[in-house]
């Protein structure tokens, strides 16, 4: 049996779990391979997690261990270092631990999708709507593409700008991605105060919220002409580099 799962807290629910369980059935390989939840509040458990289950061969990681972790890694990969954060472990064949991050690739991907082929990112300039972890991969994906990156957050600071200054950046700053939890499921009511009514349909809305499908974020972006998506397939794609590095 070659286990495989997600570590977080509270995992109250897991789009990981099913996505896998699901894949493994139609892989045909559901008997040798399944995911679990493993539900971790402090990081210190994390070394017992691989002692205690010896057939675990890789992990997801979310909130709040993508930094804990590294203390335990033996190494990591170069998506980790750039991002400055860890969300795939794998165990190799002589049981070292190597971090990954897969929302980087996931996260580029879809946003390369999202822009088109042939698409000049080069004079694209992008705000980064809300500054926590989600935020890492995102900025360091467009760095690599460089696109000129400007930090939006509820209050002012070194790196990054608030809200109500925002609306001086949204006509020269036609990629705008919300990378903060506002407008997810329950709170559909909610949305990034930016100012809607400067948006047109030369913008890139981009929401990493993925349920609702679309957001209030995106929905006010979409009448004012924007081309918008969601952050459902950075979710899948991540998914698909997670178990490429498993398999790897």
């Amino acid at each position: 049996m070659q286990l495989f799962g997600l570590i977080g807290f509270p995992l109250t629910h897991s789009f990981s779990k099913k996505y896998f369980t699901e894949k493994f059935e139609d892989l045909g390989i559901s008997k040798e391979h399944k995911y679990e939840l493993f539900e971790i509040e402090h990081a210190t458990d994390f070394p017992k997690l691989f002692a205690n289950n010896p057939s675990l061969q890789g992990i997801n990681i979310t909130i709040p261990h993508k930094q804990s972790v590294f203390q335990y890694l033996d190494s990591l990969d170069i998506s980790a270092e750039k991002v400055g954060a860890v969300n795939v472990v794998k165990k190799t064949t002589d049981n070292k631990l190597i971090g990954y991050n897969s929302d980087y690739y996931g996260f580029q991907r879809s946003l390369l999708e999202f822009l088109g082929e042939g698409f000049d990112v080069k004079n694209l300039k992008a705000l980064i709507l809300g500054y926590g972890g989600a935020a890492k991969a995102v900025v360091a994906a467009l760095e690599d593409l460089q696109i000129e990156v400007q930090k939006v957050s509820r209050k002012s600071s070194d790196i990054a700008i608030d809200y109500a200054e925002s609306g001086n950046f949204i006509k020269s700053h036609k990629l705008i991605i919300n990378c903060s939890p506002l407008g997810t499921f329950p709170k559909t009511d909610q949305c990034p105060a930016i100012d809607y009514n400067q948006l047109t349909n030369e913008h890139f809305l981009f929401d990493l919220v993925y349920n609702p499908a679309e957001s209030l974020f995106l929905k006010y972006g979409k009448e004012k002409g924007a081309q918008i998506r969601n952050g459902y397939d950075m979710l899948v794609y991540q998914a698909e580099k997670s178990w490429e590095i498993w398999q790897q």
